[in-house]
């Protein structure tokens, strides 16, 4: 069998931890820093926050193409020097306005640099344990989310400095960058795709069903996650635990993804997600339902198990819709259905939770979230079965 973890998927992988580490371990602060620090009030910290996802989103259809179009090692290097280079905005920016540029900007390079680091991670897998990699590629992203929010709210806690928790996220993204410039890329790792460009050279079309249930699953998780530390903190008490709530989410994680591999290396891929996305909705119904801590950290768990589900599984299906010149293509729409969510989630949850208060936005998520779950089953099911190009 071809051996999975080669060095340059070894270090692709743990480049992507670095990435997803600097970008967790200030995400959760954020609201409190910009009402603690700027005074701001949830519907201005939403609209600061949503800024990040928008421009991210833009830049996301423009990566794909980029990735697809040049040498790949230039692009991930380009995209992750300048998702670097933006941590150190955070840490000169002294008023509202200015971190709010420095935020929005910050977008663009995550955008870039997911979709590239991704992508390179598809080129050095072997072709026969392809499905299974990408599924473990994702604990790089799961362990992330449980280290770095617990590292931040450490540090938060016991020395309440945020330049600290930036300089953090500087110093991971840059040993991200060291990492990913001793990947050796196949020498041919480019076809160029000659048709005319085109809406599918940016958006794979036809992955818009599935898109659309990504949406709807971000959206879910957008609200959680953005207003979990304020909002545990003046409803429910608890003022550190937010950490422990990301690590037992990744706890579920990391154990569904194990579990999830296996099942994906025999090609159960519509499987995945199907458990996944049905998992995953009874915990937004916990979250929202049960204000106590069993319905706090079990709505984590539930969610996490949830989660590692869904992530390998539809990424799975996007790259089997594409063709092999449309892998970065497929991983940007896959990340710009995410991109949209989260944002959405982000600034409607910001407004229900101004207008009513956050157990209602909580409902809205876990909606959201059934209405994702019923078109999947509905409609986007059979549409990738019709349109599959490969089995793996």
């Amino acid at each position: 069998m071809d051996r999975l973890w080669n060095s340059n998927y070894t270090k692709v992988w743990s480049a992507n931890f670095m990435i997803f580490f600097s970008f967790m371990v200030v995400t959760p602060l954020l609201p409190l820093y910009l009402k603690e620090e700027f005074g701001a009030d949830k519907d201005t910290i939403g609209l600061v926050l949503s800024g990040y996802t928008l421009t991210a989103l833009l830049m996301r259809p423009f990566s794909g193409y980029l990735v697809d179009s040049f040498p790949r090692k230039v692009v991930l290097l380009t995209a992750y020097f300048l998702f670097f280079a933006l941590f150190a905005g955070y840490l000169v920016a002294g008023t509202l306005a200015l971190f709010t540029v420095v935020r929005t900007l910050h977008g663009g390079p995550m955008g870039a640099v997911t979709v590239a680091n991704s992508t390179s991670a598809i080129d050095v897998l072997p072709s026969s344990r392809r499905a299974e990699g990408i599924g473990y590629y994702g604990l790089s992203n799961n362990l992330a989310t449980s280290i770095a929010p617990t590292v931040g709210l450490l540090i938060y806690n016991h020395f309440f400095d945020y330049d600290l928790i930036f300089a953090v996220a500087l110093i991971a993204a840059g040993i991200g960058l060291s990492i990913n410039s001793m990947v050796h890329f196949p020498a041919k790792e480019i076809t160029p795709n000659k048709a005319p460009i085109s809406f599918d050279r940016f958006f794979l079309t036809k992955g818009w069903a599935i898109g659309v249930c990504m949406v709807c699953v971000a959206f879910s998780y957008g609200v959680i996650s953005t207003y979990l530390a304020i909002y545990s903190k003046e409803t429910l008490g608890i003022t550190a635990g937010s950490g422990l709530w990301f690590a037992v989410l990744c706890g579920g994680l990391i154990s569904s993804r194990l579990i999830g591999a296996r099942t994906l290396r025999k090609g159960k891929i519509v499987e995945n997600a199907s458990h996944g996305i049905l998992t995953s909705v009874f915990g937004y119904l916990l979250f929202a339902t049960v204000h106590n801590p069993w319905g706090y950290y079990g709505a984590a768990l539930i969610i996490g198990l949830g989660n590692g589900h869904i992530w390998p599984a539809m990424q799975t299906m996007f790259v089997n819709l594409a063709a092999n010149n449309q892998r970065g293509t497929a991983n940007s729409t896959l990340l710009t259905s995410w991109d949209v969510g989260i944002g959405l989630g982000v600034i409607l949850g910001g407004i229900i939770a101004e207008y009513l208060n956050y157990n209602a936005a909580f409902y809205a998520a876990w909606i959201v979230n059934v209405l994702g779950v019923a078109f999947f089953f509905g409609y986007a099911r059979k549409h990738y079965k019709k349109n599959r190009l490969r089995i793996f």
